[in-house]
């Protein structure tokens, strides 16, 4: 307050100015590679992609027909049982490889002799190609003849026909999907445990905690990130898987081994452009109305 000839007066308020906007430290064109990347080989492509599925194309013509190539997608007698099959390959590799990529990830984080090989061991059958891996267990599940049937006979067990039994066709190659893909869930269970700060685990321990206490209140729980990005990446896999169940049946015997992807082809091989393109629109969609929601839960049930 100050006073001027008598009469009282308020000094004159200070203006705070603003904060200034905080800038980014790397300039905007540093995303431009990227961008011109996802662009050429992601958007593009879609938009493409989605159009096509409205004509009925070959390589040097095109025409328009609208939503005809889904209307007869749906109607394929094949498309049916190769959804239902799509979804129970991707649920039994996904829910396989999250038991058993936690098991052998405790295991080989834990004391044992020879860790370091083991894990070696547990991750090569990912480097291993896809098609390789298809023909050889084509050849060790063949009913008569393969080391696998053989080695079962030597214990007194009648293996099925694998790839043959259509009662086993798909189980069989859903096997040696979790055979080839384990040790990456392995890998990231891996990592997951070992971000765990060793003390909960002393602290348990002093506290009279035995080993499965332990792994169900301190292991399971805080390895959850990685949980999540192992059922994410081995289902959408799964939704996806077409390589290793064209070399090792071809969708068969039969149709009961097809899956999405193999009609697709199928109906590629047959000259059907439009509609396979159709089809993989329809794979696409399938893809993401199934991992969005569980990204999206998974990420409620983290924020709660």
């Amino acid at each position: 307050m100050t006073t001027v000839t008598g009469a009282v007066t308020e000094a004159p308020a200070t203006t705070v100015p603003e904060p200034a906007r905080r800038k980014s430290p790397y300039p905007y064109w540093f995303i431009l590679p990227g961008g011109v990347i996802f662009t050429v080989f992601f958007l593009v492509p879609s938009v493409m992609a989605f159009w096509f599925s409205l004509t009925r194309w070959t390589l040097f013509d095109q025409e328009f027909i609208g939503l005809d190539n889904y209307v007869q997608f749906f109607r394929e007698p094949a498309l049916s049982s190769g959804l239902w099959h799509t979804l129970v390959y991707a649920v039994t590799t996904s829910g396989l490889k999250v038991v058993l990529g936690m098991a052998l990830a405790v295991l080989l984080t834990g004391p044992i002799l020879g860790r370091g090989f083991m894990r070696s061991v547990a991750f090569f059958p990912v480097l291993v190609s896809t098609i390789g891996v298809g023909l050889t267990f084509q050849i060790l599940m063949h009913p008569t003849r393969g080391v696998i049937n053989q080695a079962l006979d030597l214990i007194g067990i009648t293996g099925p026909a694998w790839l043959v039994d259509p009662d086993w066709a798909l189980l069989s190659v859903a096997f040696v999907d979790v055979w080839q893909g384990v040790g990456l869930a392995t890998v990231i269970y891996m990592a997951g445990i070992l971000s765990i700060p060793g003390e909960y685990f002393e602290a348990a321990t002093m506290d009279g905690a035995g080993a499965w206490h332990r792994f169900r209140t301190i292991t399971l729980p805080l390895a959850k990130p990685a949980t999540v990005s192992v059922i994410l990446l081995s289902l959408i896999g799964g939704l996806r898987k077409f390589d290793l169940i064209w070399a090792m049946t071809k969708g068969g015997p039969g149709f009961t081994s097809d899956v999405m992807a193999s009609v697709i082809y199928k109906q590629y091989q047959a000259g059907f452009y439009g509609l396979s393109t159709a089809g993989n629109v329809v794979l696409f969609l399938l893809v993401v109305l199934i991992a969005l929601p569980l990204f999206w839960f998974f990420n409620r049930r983290d924020d709660q």
